[in-house]
């Protein structure tokens, strides 16, 4: 493991679960039914936001009288009807840098903007929780990404310092956080590619988790 480093913090749409890609596919089902368009650069613009301000990005674009509550209730329910009880698909590597951290002794935390209940679950669900001695939701911080709150709050209850915990992150609003948070961003891009700011901002851009652990060895 690398000298200095105590701590790895993974977001999780996107990086452990392809789940982001799924989440527009049901959006633009809803979309279609209602006539919403453009679903899905709105849907990108919101990759890495917590629910709160998903919202507030969905009412920006489409006016305040926008029915977000319902029609994001029933795009979750299409979501979960579909994906729930294990059968959320994995990104490639997940299990196999999960199982070099937990051998090599490396706290490891999940910072994701999703609300802390469907976190667990799905981490449950995939058999793999018991990887992460910490779990932060998006409803246990104020502050959504691009702000750091949710990466300091990890790293304060595994008990390091931010400059001692790698972020490996695929969306800009992640890499952004960790970046402001002192972490040292690893950036594994799923929806969006990574530009010239993203280059800047992260200490290495992967294209798989699989040369994630061949970085850290």
């Amino acid at each position: 493991m690398q000298q200095g480093i105590k701590a790895v913090v993974f977001d999780m749409d996107g990086v452990i679960f392809d789940s982001e890609r799924l989440v527009i596919e049901c959006w633009k089902v809803i979309a279609h039914k209602y006539g919403v368009p453009d679903i899905e650069e709105a849907c990108r613009e919101c990759l890495g936001v917590n629910s709160t301000e998903t919202k507030q990005k969905f009412l920006n674009r489409y006016g305040q009288d926008f029915p977000y509550d319902t029609y994001k209730g029933e795009m979750s329910k299409l979501y979960h009807d579909n994906y729930d009880g294990g059968r959320l698909p994995m990104k490639k590597g997940v299990v196999e840098l999960l199982q070099y951290l937990k051998e090599n002794n490396v706290k490891v935390a999940l910072a994701s903007s999703t609300r802390s209940s469907v976190v667990r679950q799905e981490l449950t669900d995939a058999g793999i929780i018991e990887y992460f001695q910490v779990v932060i939701g998006g409803d246990m911080v104020t502050r959504s990404k691009p702000q750091p709150d949710i990466f300091l709050k990890a790293c304060e209850e595994l008990g390091v310092a931010p400059q001692e915990a790698f972020a490996i992150e695929d969306s800009y609003n992640g890499i952004r956080a960790a970046a402001a948070g002192s972490l040292r961003p690893l950036m594994v891009p799923d929806l969006m590619p990574p530009t010239e700011e993203m280059e800047q901002l992260s200490e290495r851009i992967f294209e798989s988790l699989f040369e994630v652990k061949e970085y850290l060895t």
